[in-house]
């Protein structure tokens, strides 16, 4: 009946109670500066969940400590060794309680800073935020969708010079073409508060435009204006329209940004060349190879027209560089790359301050020369030139990630994502990074979230295997790569998810159709499977060939978890030099080991035994797929 009284009366005289009370109110207020700080230094959001972590695993170790220990003029003394006498117990806990009070005084302060100063601002700059839909077009001209593309991209550009105010990029507006869904959930999908929409109409020599400006909480109209005016004054009609749209957000323009406006305009003027310019944007956001193809024609036409277009020649490049290595090989493919060399060059020397001809000639040196660096330091200054852009971001968050740092590239790409929140191959490369440093269920959430901005997106499922194959988990891992897009997608999922299991036999066939079918284009994924079946002699001769061949994976090597069990072998270090990366100092310890696949001596005699019927149902599917191919061509 007396020992809980007495113990209660023992923590009370050591202060053990005091100390709880400091420790949990100094771990609040940590928690709540590291808040604050996160979106101002772009900390990652994990930081703040480590934080909670520590302090919760700290808490029994620092009341042990309070039991255990007494604070004396003497310093730090076990309780046992203190006599009664000499005890100071009653003065440490009167100053513990002024501790606390300090500590419970500087948290009241803060939230009285956060609800008072800091929020307001955040929310006055969301209500500063707006996205613009791409104009429809109204008659007039059978191509008239290039032209009010144009003049819908042109207002992103123009309004994202004005400071306070959060303009959605393109990628993530034009997802909402022709949408019939409600206004507020475009707002909320997007993270924008206005929303500005309207119509186009290029007939004869007259250019008619109305715009209507929606308030997304609501779908209020805020306000609409009509204009018309004849096509020789169109740049006038576009600066009018920005400085008409900024004003009514009560956004005022960058100090840095109060020249004149030109934005992707011809210098001389030329609204030909300009017409041809805004084709040129129209068919390459499209993304296949007959479209870069047309995009590349129109920007000719643009460039014929005016020679010192520098941002048709910067088009041009970046152009040429995507299709050169997306669909080219071998003489074609170096054709393309020499293009783009030259196009970078002449959009540089017309114009030194432009970011679109950085970002080009940074494309150019990273997928053509393999010239990591100085892609890397192309980006940052196109950074500079254009610091609101997303796709110059994710661009140098990519480059990070090839030079060893998917930390940073992470920390780019949620930036990038802030203003294009609907880029799916941002989201992509977002788990790619995430992968890399172990983190596989946020892995898994952001590729969850590129396929539902682009459903049947490919290469998603491809990484979903991969995810799979990291947690050793090969029935997920085939599940998946069945799941991928039939062709080359499905057969490198297919090839690498099959090490994991114990059917050899379709194990084996499945590299041999990969190799038969994709040595010349896929050397790189070749080295992964390879990794995956143990062979490091193999690794090293496909990621010899998938330089020999300019294989763009080879960017992957520095944050590919499948290839991360060979970094200690010597001719690792040898191959990066080779390629230009830096050698790696270690392999990160938070990041799980790839599950081993079965070893040679184990997988000649497993060939030899029936695998699972799940195994020989994909390896049917890779026969079937092969004979697809093969009547299609």
């Amino acid at each position: 009946m007396t020992t809980r009284p007495r113990l209660f009366v023992e923590l009370r005289r050591r202060n053990v109670f005091r100390a709880a009370t400091f420790y949990a109110a100094s771990a609040w207020l940590l928690v709540e500066v590291v808040t604050q700080l996160v979106p101002v230094f772009d900390i990652p959001g994990g930081v703040v969940r480590w934080i909670v972590i520590a302090a919760v695993i700290g808490f029994p170790f620092a009341m042990l400590f309070s039991w255990l220990y007494e604070w004396t003029p003497a310093g730090v003394r076990r309780e046992s060794e203190v006599p009664a006498s000499e005890s100071i117990a009653h003065l440490t806990g009167k100053q513990l309680d002024r501790m606390i009070i300090a500590v419970l005084a500087l948290a009241v302060v803060l939230l009285l800073v956060n609800k008072l100063v800091l929020r307001p601002r955040i929310e006055a700059l969301a209500d500063r935020s707006i996205a613009v839909l791409p104009l429809v077009s109204e008659g007039g001209d059978a191509g008239g969708e290039y032209f009010s593309d144009g003049l819908s991209e042109n207002l992103i550009a123009a309004l994202s010079r004005f400071h306070g105010l959060k303009v959605i990029s393109r990628n993530s507006s034009f997802q909402f073409r022709d949408s019939k869904e409600d206004r507020r959930k475009i707002g909320r999908k997007l993270g924008a508060a206005h929303l500005l929409e309207g119509r186009v109409r290029r007939e004869g020599g007259r250019v008619r435009i109305v715009l209507e400006m929606v308030r997304a909480a609501d779908g209020e109209t805020l306000w609409t204006q009509r204009y018309e005016r004849a096509y020789h004054d169109l740049f006038a009609l576009q600066d009018e329209i920005a400085a008409t749209v900024a004003g009514a957000l009560q956004a005022k323009l960058l100090a840095a940004d109060r020249r004149p406006a030109r934005g992707d305009r011809p210098p001389g003027g030329s609204l030909d060349a300009y017409n041809a310019y805004l084709q040129g944007k129209f068919y390459e956001a499209r993304n296949s190879e007959a479209d870069f193809r047309k995009a590349i024609h129109h920007y000719q036409q643009a460039i014929a027209s005016d020679a010192r277009y520098a941002e048709a020649h910067a088009a041009l490049s970046l152009t040429s560089t995507r299709l050169a290595g997306r669909f080219l090989e071998g003489e074609q493919m170096r054709m393309g790359y020499a293009q783009a060399g030259k196009a970078a060059q002449a959009a540089l020397s017309i114009d030194p301050g432009l970011a679109a001809a950085y970002l080009a000639r940074g494309k150019l040196r990273v997928w053509a020369d393999f010239d990591w660096t100085g892609g890397a330091a192309d980006y940052r200054r196109a950074l500079q030139l254009a610091p609101g852009s997303s796709p110059i971001k994710t661009s140098l968050g990519e480059v990070e990630a090839m030079l060893g740092h998917p930390q940073r590239a992470e920390v780019l790409t949620r930036d990038a994502l802030a203003a294009d929140p609907l880029n799916a191959h941002a989201w992509h490369l977002l788990a790619t990074y995430l992968m890399s440093l172990g983190r596989l269920d946020e892995a898994e959430q952001a590729l969850s979230k590129a396929a539902e901005v682009q459903p049947g997106m490919f290469g998603n499922q491809e990484q979903l295997a991969i995810i799979g194959i990291l947690r050793g988990d090969a029935a997920a891992a085939l599940r998946a790569a069945g799941q991928e897009h039939a062709g080359d997608w499905r057969d490198a999922a297919m090839a690498r998810a099959l090490q994991l299991g114990d059917d050899r036999r379709a194990a084996d066939l499945a590299l041999d159709r990969m190799i038969e079918t994709q040595a010349g284009k896929a050397a790189y994924q070749i080295a992964q499977v390879q990794a995956l079946r143990k062979d490091p002699d193999k690794v090293f001769e496909w990621l010899e060939r998938a330089m020999a061949s300019r294989d763009p994976g080879i960017g992957l090597l520095l944050y590919d978890p499948l290839l991360r069990p060979y970094r200690d072998d010597p001719r690792f270090a040898a191959f990066c030099r080779k390629v230009g990366l830096p050698v790696p100092a270690s392999v990160p310890s938070s990041v799980p080991p790839v599950r081993d696949a079965p070893s040679q001596a184990a997988a000649s005699v497993k060939s030899r035994q029936p695998g699972s019927s799940q195994c020989r149902q994909q390896a049917s599917a890779i026969a079937r797929a092969a004979a697809h191919c093969a009547r299609a061509t």
